[in-house]
């Protein structure tokens, strides 16, 4: 197999590696397994214009990025529905398209589980056709990174620290969000605080992300409650994985939903993937089952889900 590294230095906790080190141990892991590998180090200001280049070149099997959740989103984008595969080295505050991959954390484990691991195709989401592999929000979400954007920060604790301070200034007024949501072809007009649309259905026990990359279905969550110490125990219960058990939020599962919204203003209201974007008046939000390939550690429970008729399926890369 053919395979780039992109390894975006200013990104996550690759900011504090030394990525001498980290180059020599996934040229030595990829190469024990018959691979040719090259990698080059960017910028954060240079890693899209560097995945872009990577997605159009002739003969890539495999592009491996190794940065924050922004470079990991920026690089399935640019991968949708393309044959070659996203391998993912984590490296963000959360990981959290990683860890439904069940790509280990650590940078060392992730790299041998990536060089004796397995191509399969996952589902992705998009919303008005811009793809997204973990969520698309509006409400108290958009509000909580508006803060946090304002927040210096430096590392991964300190941005730890900023989104702690955002969310705690983010409930000083909770926001109002006026849509009309449909959801598979059943409308329902409604006024809440928060909504998120997930590429999958979140697990339960754990943070907010999916357990199966394969589900074939969006998660809707929607909380209507505007209560404070309501909402703030959702939020608690969302990060723990008990959110199952709350009755302030509605769960649905679907492969299609649209929210209109006339609200003013729309600028910064929308979140996909951890970014900020405009709240359009529409926003068409669709489930693409087996979109994206990706490369993943042998042994993830998942690869042996049913796949669609499309005929796709895994291929090992090891050896």
């Amino acid at each position: 197999m053919r395979i780039l590294a992109l390894l975006n230095r200013d990104g996550g906790t690759l900011k504090t590696t030394d990525l001498d080190w980290l180059s020599t141990l996934i040229k030595d892991e990829f190469s024990v397994h018959g691979h040719d590998i090259s990698i080059e180090i960017c910028s954060g200001k240079e890693i899209v214009d560097a995945i872009q280049s990577a997605a159009n070149r002739e003969g890539l099997d495999i592009l491996l990025v190794g940065g924050g959740d922004g470079t990991v989103s920026a690089a399935a984008a640019a991968l949708f529905k393309r044959e070659t595969a996203l391998a993912i080295l984590p490296a963000g505050t959360m990981n959290l398209f990683a860890r439904t991959l069940q790509i280990p954390l650590g940078l060392e484990a992730a790299v041998k589980a990536l060089a004796g691991g397995t191509i399969t195709p996952v589902d992705v989401g998009t919303v008005n056709g811009k793809p997204f592999i973990h969520q698309f929000a509006t409400g108290l979400h958009a509000r909580m990174v508006r803060f946090r954007e304002k927040i210096a920060y430096g590392s991964r604790i300190g941005k730890m620290w900023a989104t702690t301070r955002a969310i705690g200034l983010a409930f000083k007024r909770l926001p109002k969000v006026e849509l009309v949501i449909n959801v598979d072809g059943r409308a329902e007009r409604m006024q809440c605080s928060a909504i998120a649309i997930s590429n999958n259905l979140y697990g339960p026990r754990h943070l907010p992300y999916a357990d199966n990359p394969k589900g074939g279905e969006l998660g809707v969550y929607i909380c209507t409650e505007r209560r404070l110490s309501r909402v703030a125990k959702l939020t608690l219960d969302i990060f723990t994985g008990s959110w199952r058990q709350n009755p302030d939020l509605i769960v649905k599962s679907a492969r299609k939903v649209d929210l209109a919204h006339r609200g003013k203003p729309r600028s910064n209201r929308a979140v996909r993937d951890g970014e900020l974007e405009v709240l359009d008046d529409l926003s068409q939000v669709e489930l693409h089952p087996l979109a994206l390939n990706v490369l993943v550690p042998a042994e993830a429970s998942y690869l042996d889900q049913a796949v669609e008729a499309s005929g796709a399926a895994s291929e090992s890369v090891s050896g």
